[in-house]
């Protein structure tokens, strides 16, 4: 049997935002997610612009990716996270 066709995918973004602080987020288009928050459109990021994509990962469910979201975002995953793109802080 074939392995399923993938026709979607689901992503975990981190952006560096103009305060040096980091967005983590989840999105099934990364690429309009990314242009919602440099046009402004996104509360969280407007006060923050402008911001850079410096990481994400795809998944194929989205339960997955929404599980790595919320790690991101426990101080552990951050911890993660900034040992993961330590060249990008120093």
């Amino acid at each position: 049997m074939a392995p399923p066709i993938i026709t979607r995918m689901f992503y975990v973004y981190i952006l560096l935002c103009n305060d040096m602080k980091l967005y983590i987020g989840f999105s099934g288009d990364l690429k309009s997610r990314v242009a919602s928050h440099n046009k402004g459109y996104v509360p969280a990021t407007k006060a923050r612009l402008p911001i850079q994509l410096i990481f994400y990962e795809a998944y194929v469910n989205k339960y997955d990716a929404l599980r790595r979201e919320k790690y991101f975002k426990t101080s552990k995953g951050k911890s993660t996270l900034k040992a993961m793109l330590r060249e990008t802080f120093e």
